[in-house]
């Protein structure tokens, strides 16, 4: 049996993917459900976060196993299988390790470092032990997961590289400005009671807001993180829950809303929170083109700006906005007649094409060939005058601030183009995100990762033959005891004496006889490639197989009684 995983995340797929394939709590326990019942799975568990979408499983065919784990991933989040394929990532064995400890320790995350992904790991976990389809492989890999990440921000300033979703999110709202400055005295409205949102109220509270709303769709769970922020020593924060039904009426008030819920559809929409600006402001709320090329192509002088097309041998409407129908943009690729063709027309006069059969070749070769020549080397004619630069829309300051931690989004990207709102959404911090330095400590972290995956490789090929070995001295131990026994009938007047003895010199001689070969092929199998030492041990000692199975089968159960570390 071997570890599989094949999944998606935001390294690999692009925002609106990720957003259609998210999968809401039921859908992750059937998928959970269905993986096991699989045929190349003997065990399944799922990491699911706002940013990916991971199934691990440990499966007895590697081609099987893609293929079945890829379909019931199509299945479950309802993007058809052939959509969602060149989005997907597989890793195997050894790099399935390395890439579950990788993200444990935040190097896999959108921001880099952040530790929230230790508590997605452990709920992980939790899942596949309640529905009991996690064994000793995956529990033994998600425990030593935790560990790893554990020690990763222990003894490295892993923290330093990076943090949490919410508190980069509230940096970007903040445009770069110090983020306690830019929060104090603000009203916070937070859309969602569940982990996230709860780290969202805390981190704002400490931030220096003077209130936060807590809208929920279950009100006691709203009422209960209300209650948190209110009675925390350390911020002395006013803190009420509201139900979900006052949200637009409590948007009008506030100055930054945090949503990330579970709900499939959008919580706020655009309408909806143009209407909160303007019931605040009082005046209507316009919409910001923010794409540059279209405010290009209103800034932009016509094309045809320079000279007349008549006898111009191009087509003048594809040329690009902002560049000279004489420049790269309008002549790359021509060849020298059409060139020398482009050149007369630009200097105000034509080219009668039957006189320029008559010329002679080498009239205008210089000219010609020099111009042809660069055309062909550079694949175009040198720009001699600069695209004149164009303004960015300006936009006014905003009134509103939004975050949106939530996959699928809660707020309609349209928000995007509302005066006076500035929204920050996943889709914007992984583009945020995508330059960001990175610490010298992530060196160390990557050194622990490679470190921990090559122990965790010898722990598993070791304990691999452990159960060949039991079954060993097992087979030892039965041999002792049939040779006593037979002593017995040879001797049945031996007192309990020197039998005791006897006894003890037998098992002595097959200890002896058998600890250097366990010992050393324990190592052995403990290194790459070492798998096949099991088999030869229970080739050469004739050993039964269901004797090795049944010390398996025990470890099995003991492992799945185990709960998360």
């Amino acid at each position: 049996m071997s570890l599989l995983v094949v999944g998606l995340s935001h390294r690999s797929a692009p925002v609106s993917v990720l957003e259609r394939a998210s999968l809401n709590a039921d859908a992750q326990v059937k998928l959970l459900q269905d993986t096991v019942a699989a045929e190349p799975a003997a065990e399944a568990a799922l990491l699911a976060t706002c940013n990916r979408i991971e199934l691990y499983a440990d499966v007895d065919k590697f081609h099987a196993g893609v293929a079945e784990l890829s379909t019931l991933l199509a299945q479950h989040s309802g993007v058809g299988l052939e959509e969602l394929t060149p989005y997907l990532y597989v890793h195997y064995e050894d790099r399935a390790v390395h890439h579950l400890f990788s993200v444990a320790c935040g190097l896999d995350s959108m921001v880099v470092g952040e530790g929230q992904i230790l508590g997605q790991i452990k709920d992980s976990l939790a899942r596949a032990q309640e529905l009991h389809s996690a064994g000793r492989l995956l529990n033994d890999l998600f425990q030593q997961a935790l560990r790893v990440g554990k020690r990763a921000h222990s003894e490295t300033g892993i923290d330093r590289a990076g943090q949490s979703l919410v508190t980069f999110g509230l940096e970007q709202l903040a445009a770069g400005g110090d983020v306690e400055t830019w929060a104090r005295g603000k009203k916070a409205l937070v859309i969602g009671a569940g982990s996230m949102s709860s780290l969202a109220a805390a981190t704002l509270a400490r931030s220096g807001v003077a209130e936060v709303i807590v809208a929920n769709r279950t009100f006691d769970r709203a009422q209960r993180l209300a209650q948190i922020l209110t009675e925390g020593d350390d911020t002395g924060v006013l803190a009420r829950a509201v139900p979900m039904e006052s949200v637009p009426a409590e948007l009008t008030r506030a100055d930054v809303a945090v949503s990330c819920t579970g709900a499939t559809g959008l919580v706020l929409t655009a309408e909806a929170v143009a209407a909160a600006v303007e019931d605040r402001t009082g005046r209507p709320v316009a919409e910001i083109e923010d794409d540059r090329s279209a405010h290009a192509r209103r800034a932009a002088p016509p094309a045809a700006s320079v000279g007349g097309d008549e006898n111009c041998p191009l087509d003048l409407s594809a040329v690009q906005p902002g560049f000279s129908v004489m420049g790269e943009a309008a002549v790359a690729g021509m060849d020298a007649a059409t060139l020398e063709q482009h050149a007369a027309w630009v200097a105000g006069g034509t080219v009668d094409r039957r006189d320029a059969a008559r010329r002679s070749p080498e009239a205008d070769a210089e000219l010609i060939g020099a111009l042809a020549a660069t055309a062909a080397t550079v694949g175009r004619i040198p720009e001699r005058r600069r695209p004149e630069p164009v303004e960015e829309p300006r936009r006014p300051e905003p009134v509103l601030f939004l975050l949106d931690l939530a996959m699928p989004r809660d707020v309609d990207a349209a928000v995007h183009r509302l005066a006076g709102v500035r929204l920050v959404d996943i889709e914007s911090l992984a583009e945020a995100s995508a330059g960001a330095p990175m610490a010298a400590d992530v060196d160390q972290v990557r050194r622990i990762v490679s470190d921990e995956v090559a122990a965790f490789g010898a722990a598993l090929r070791a304990a691999h033959i452990t159960p060949t070995v039991v079954a060993l001295r097992t087979m030892a131990a039965d041999v002792v005891a049939s040779e006593i026994a037979r002593l017995d009938g040879r001797l049945p007047g031996l007192d309990d004496k020197h039998r005791a003895e006897i006894t003890q010199t037998v098992k002595r001689v097959v200890d002896k006889l058998l600890h250097a070969p366990t010992v050393r092929v324990k190592q052995l199998a403990a290194e790459p490639g070492g798998a096949g030492y099991a088999d030869a041990l229970r080739t050469l000692f004739d050993l039964d197989p269901e004797t090795v199975a049944a010390v398996s089968r025990a470890g099995d159960s003991t492992e799945k009684d185990r709960g998360p570390a």
